[in-house]
């Protein structure tokens, strides 16, 4: 049995995944902005954490205790041409999605370091290797994240401590169904409205409870890779990145 630590554990694939985890008998402390939102979910703990805040992460940290593995999934996301993004908003997701994620680990690495053992699993994206129209602040919040895990593993890999980046494709989780959708402010016409929050086919969508497993997979293998793309979706698209023009921009057909 493990101690697993999730943020962002309130709905959709963090709530799932801590759901898993405690069905197959691990402690789990399942956190969230609100912890009210973890009412109902069967776990050891069920605490405030929210990642922009460091006195909150640095008291969540303390009740937690000992913790042998980190599933960093707490996250957000909106829809808009680069031109369009007001700033504000590419600043919250990299606060929250990147700079959020780093905090917490920041909190958790002395521990594990004490202990010479420990295991970080970040809910990275397949929009952490790829971009896609309208998805470029999200995008770059995950290939910021995937930078940071992956020099982690770096540093990391003599004090006991693996890392594992989860890339999952989409997700029925719900935060794909109104997501927030920002156009050119002033203009009739905007030219990037075609390419700018279109839906996604529900066959094409992975459930949480899916992710879920493959994410309590990477939590309790013995050896994690650095990358793993997780659902048939992303494993076709980063196949087909890996394979495409490295000097040309790659979009998904």
């Amino acid at each position: 049995m493990s101690s697993i630590l999730i943020t962002g554990a309130s709905k959709g694939v963090g709530r799932a995944t801590a759901a898993e985890l405690a069905k197959r008998g691990h402690r789990v402390v399942a956190t969230a902005r609100d912890p009210r939102t973890l009412d109902g979910l069967d776990v050891d703990q069920r605490l405030r954490l929210d990642v922009t805040d460091q006195a909150s992460v640095d008291a969540a940290i303390d009740q937690a205790g000992e913790i042998d593995t980190l599933v960093s999934n707490a996250g957000v996301i909106f829809a808009a041409a680069v031109e369009a993004s007001p700033l504000s908003e590419i600043e919250r997701l990299y606060s929250q999605n990147t700079v959020g994620a780093i905090r917490v680990v920041q909190a958790l690495l002395p521990q594990m370091r004490q202990r010479g053992k420990g295991r970080l699993v970040f809910v990275s994206s397949m929009g952490g290797r790829i971009v896609l129209p309208g998805n470029s602040a999200y995008a770059a919040s995950k290939w910021a994240l995937e930078a940071f895990g992956e020099t982690l593993a770096i540093e990391l890999s003599g004090l006991g401590i693996d890392v594992t980046l989860a890339e999952p494709g989409p997700i029925s989780s719900g935060a794909l169904d109104n997501v927030t959708i920002y156009s050119l402010p002033g203009v009739s016409d905007d030219p990037y409205a075609a390419l700018v929050g279109g839906s996604i086919p529900p066959e094409m969508m992975s459930t949480p409870e899916q992710a879920a497993a493959a994410l309590a997979e990477l939590v309790e293998a013995d050896t994690v890779p650095l990358r793993v793309p997780v659902g048939p979706v992303a494993q076709h698209v980063l196949a087909a990145r890996d394979a495409a023009p490295y000097d040309q921009p790659f979009l998904p057909a």
